[in-house]
């Protein structure tokens, strides 16, 4: 076990940041969504955050969803998609990653979970996964539903300047609301709603964990 994999494995060992710490890159407002309650109805999803090393540092993989997709098209996002029938989390978030990126299971050790995320735009409750490789995996993306990688060097996102905010403007029932946005900006791209709160979360955790 490497030394940042048992740090990993304490840090999510103990009480999670949680709720708190997604907050922090949630877009405000979001009119009609209640952190603290979760409908009924909502499907299981699990996403693999995957730390690698890569040029003496650690990483994370990030992907841009193609064009072809239903949903979150050209967004950054995790490896990630629905749970299986008889699939446990830990399973559908390796699987995806092989079929997303082209991560074989067997290289990967799960460290932990992070708090489950409701996103309303999909109705999933997301189930992020955290994972560790020895060594940089030789990505594969499948291209129907991947436009781009993103290797970002967890550095990078633990950087204030890294940060950004815009406003957008959204219709309402009628009604014309101007949003708040935050977000990581990484290779271009902008990283903001859901997979930027569990990014939130993930390195709350990992300030822990170098604390430790």
């Amino acid at each position: 076990m490497t030394d940042l994999e048992r740090r990993l494995r304490n840090a999510l060992a103990a009480p999670l940041p949680g709720l708190e710490a997604q907050l922090r890159m949630a877009p405000q407002p979001r009119v009609g969504w209640d952190p603290h309650q979760l409908p009924a109805g909502l499907r299981d999803g699990a996403a693999l955050i995957l730390v690698y090393p890569h040029g003496g540092a650690p990483h994370v993989l990030l992907t841009v969803r193609a064009a072809a997709l239903r949903t979150h098209t050209g967004q950054v996002a995790l490896p990630g998609g629905g749970v299986d029938a008889g699939e446990s989390i830990e399973t559908a978030a390796l699987r995806e990653a092989s079929e997303e990126v082209g991560v074989t299971p067997a290289s990967v050790r799960l460290v932990g979970r992070l708090t489950p995320l409701h996103i309303p735009v999909s109705r999933f409750l997301l189930h992020p996964v955290v994972g560790v490789a020895d060594e940089r995996p030789p990505f594969r993306r499948a291209e129907f539903e991947v436009a781009r990688l993103l290797e970002v060097p967890v550095a990078t996102l633990t950087d204030p300047a890294c940060i950004r905010r815009r406003r957008r403007t959204r219709e309402e029932d009628g009604q014309t609301i101007e949003v708040d946005v935050p977000f990581f900006e990484v290779e271009g791209e902008q990283v903001w709603g859901a997979t930027a709160m569990v990014l939130a979360e993930f390195l709350a955790v990992v300030e822990r964990a170098w604390r430790a």
